[in-house]
């Protein structure tokens, strides 16, 4: 034999020695729904960098170690190798299909014999849709076989999912499937139908009485639904089909919008912000330790968020069931009630982290766990939320019963003193009348004395001015004319002189007198100060009228005036301005009729004169001409 001949057969031997048998799996007609999970071999990866191809080299194959029924590792960064190999006993089908109930994984793949010498690959986990991914329409993966004849059927699968990496594997007829899924179908049914009508129920609460507590019982009740569903397959079979599991409906995201939306609720339902500041400020800070696992989650940290998911709860549950107790031994009812929902759920959600921290393996039970406590959970929290809103009506009540005796006390109180404020305000409102009543008398003495002159009670020379301004207006828009007078008294100062102020004020005051008498009510008169005195005639006959005023002022104002033995007399002075002729504005017609007043004076006195129209010269001959009209009685 030559050296070559035994070099290969010592090597045969070694591998032989050294290369690991498969325990192959014989298939009976009654394996249908068998666990393989005692039969498969794991290999560890920790960095990925196996492929299918290394499978077949001896360093590899020695690496693999029986997996004595571990269907979870637990959060491992690892790569994991499931090898399995298949055979069948002569009255067992050839068909059969593999299921792979880790139903979260974060991505499987299955490597079944081409028939080539090869190796074909089928990947069905959360990264791919599930349409696209399934041999069969099942909420957890299944793949079909390939036919096994006599030759053992090796295939291997490769789990990766550092949030929790599970591979619970068993074997099924498809008709015994199909049964199975039809009685899951119903139980999940019957439980997503219980939360989905509480849910509705609160809502329509909810949008009556507008309470928090109800607002973050939807909101984790629908959070708890959809968590469900997509823990259960049925989410990803029905809902999201078409795509991959989104970021925001993976396995990190669902469970802490779930924790921080139940850590309101706990707050609010046990009213943690009062006499509990210290179990508030814990819950807070939960909530944000949630809101950061989802966020890291969305930046592709998967492992840190489920690290933190699973650290959270430490410190949360505790600071729940402590407060729950201290609200129920203050005799807060519904903090019983949140103690058993809140109970029910604490064992199913341990349960579930001890199954992906892989130190309990996964069994149809814990599969059913969860889902079933939520709906417990949602019962007993809506019981919770009833009997809270009961008690927040009793005290309601009372608040209001203590305000009614509180609001009787102060109105016997006022009734007490009703009388002796009424006569306060009596008296107080008769002053405040009086005091407005001197105020407007005060104010119309002072308006009366800007306007009005103090000796005569006729308006002043300010009240001249204005209601000229206000006649001129009037005048251009209706096109009428006007006339301003001014009166002077001739030969006054002597009286002054010789009988004294007394005489002289007597002499204005009869002066102011007669001239109201003789001035129509439209038209005003004036003193404009010391012995002088104004008339404006408005109106489209105001120069006519102006000067039959002035005939007969000629003769009323020189009547004597009697001063105790002795009688006043005096002439007057008259000289007149009309608008438009003379001026539009009254500081030209004052100006006009000053001139005018002035030419009386100059040529005797006791006259009239209204000023000419063509300028000085003219002016003074048609003066002259009117003053000796008027003192030879032709006008």
């Amino acid at each position: 034999m030559s050296r070559l001949t035994i070099s290969l057969f010592l090597l045969l031997c070694w591998l032989g020695t050294n290369v690991p048998a498969l325990a192959a799996i014989e298939l009976t007609p009654g394996s249908s729904g068998e666990s393989l999970n005692a039969y498969i071999e794991l290999l560890e990866d920790p960095d990925g960098s196996l492929g299918i191809a290394d499978m077949g080299r001896p360093e590899v194959q020695q690496r693999f170690t029986p997996a004595a029924g571990r269907a979870s590792v637990g959060q491992s960064r690892s790569v994991w190798w499931v090898r399995v190999q298949l055979t069948r006993s002569p009255e067992a089908p050839k068909q059969w299909w593999l299921e792979n109930s880790g139903i979260t994984v974060q991505r499987v793949q299955l490597y079944l014999p081409d028939g080539q010498g090869g190796w074909a690959e089928r990947e069905s986990s959360e990264a791919q849709p599930f349409a696209r991914t399934r041999d069969y329409s099942y909420r957890r993966m299944l793949f079909q076989l390939p036919e096994i004849e006599g030759q053992p059927l090796t295939l291997y699968f490769r789990s990766y999912d550092p949030a929790g990496n599970s591979f619970p594997l068993k074997i099924w007829q498809l008709d015994d499937l199909k049964e199975l899924k039809a009685g899951e179908n119903l139980g999940f049914g019957l439980v997503y139908g219980v939360i989905l009508a509480l849910l509705l129920y609160n809502l329509f609460i909810l949008i009556a009485l507008r309470d928090r507590a109800y607002l973050w019982y939807v909101l984790a009740t629908g959070s708890a639904l959809v968590f469900i569903l997509s823990m259960t397959g049925h989410g990803f079979q029905y809902f999201w089909s078409d795509a991959p599991v989104p970021v925001w409906l993976d396995r990190i995201t669902l469970p802490s919008l779930w924790g921080i939306f139940v850590m309101r609720f706990t707050q609010e339902l046990l009213c943690a912000q009062r006499g509990l500041r210290w179990a508030d400020r814990l819950f807070n800070v939960a909530c944000a330790l949630y809101a950061v696992a989802i966020l890291i989650n969305f930046f592709g940290y998967r492992a840190e968020g489920a690290v933190l998911i699973a650290v959270t709860p430490i410190v949360t549950v505790p600071t729940a069931l402590i407060i729950a107790v201290i609200r129920w031994r203050q005799g807060f009812i519904p903090a019983r009630f949140y103690l058993l929902g809140y109970g029910t759920v604490l064992v199913s959600t341990a349960v579930l982290v001890m199954r992906a921290a892989g130190i309990i393996q996964p069994i149809n039970f814990t599969a059913y766990m969860f889902p079933v406590a939520i709906a417990a959970e949602s019962i007993l929290f809506s019981f919770a939320l009833a009997y809270r809103i009961q008690m927040l009506k009793q005290e309601k009540a009372a608040a209001l019963e203590q305000a009614d005796r509180e609001k009787a006390a102060r109105l016997a109180q006022m009734q007490a003193s009703a009388d002796e404020l009424q006569a306060a305000v009596t008296t107080r409102t008769a002053e405040l009348a009086a005091a407005n009543q001197r105020l407007c008398e005060r104010e119309r003495a002072l308006e009366h004395a800007a306007f009005h002159d103090a000796l005569t009670e006729l308006p002043n020379r300010r009240y001249l001015i204005e209601r000229t301004e206000s006649a001129l207006s009037s005048a251009k828009r209706n096109e009428e004319s006007l006339a301003l007078m001014l009166i002077d008294l001739d030969h006054f100062k002597p009286i002054n002189d010789r009988f004294g102020h007394d005489a002289g004020d007597l002499m204005l005051r009869i002066t102011g007198q007669r001239l109201r008498e003789h001035v129509r009510g439209g038209d005003a008169v004036a003193r404009l100060g010391g012995d002088e005195f104004a008339v404006l005639i408005c109106g489209p006959d105001a120069e006519l009228q102006a000067r039959e005023l002035a005939r007969r002022l000629l003769e009323e104002l020189a009547a004597p005036v009697v001063y105790g033995d002795e009688e006043l007399v005096v002439s007057i002075s008259i000289g007149v301005a009309l608008f438009p002729r003379h001026s539009s504005q009254f500081a030209g017609l004052y100006q006009t009729a000053d001139r005018a007043l002035y030419k009386v004076k100059a040529h005797g006195r006791s006259g009239v004169a209204v000023f000419g129209e063509d300028g000085e010269h003219s002016a003074e001959s048609n003066l002259q001409l009117d003053v000796l009209r008027i003192r030879s009685g032709l006008l």
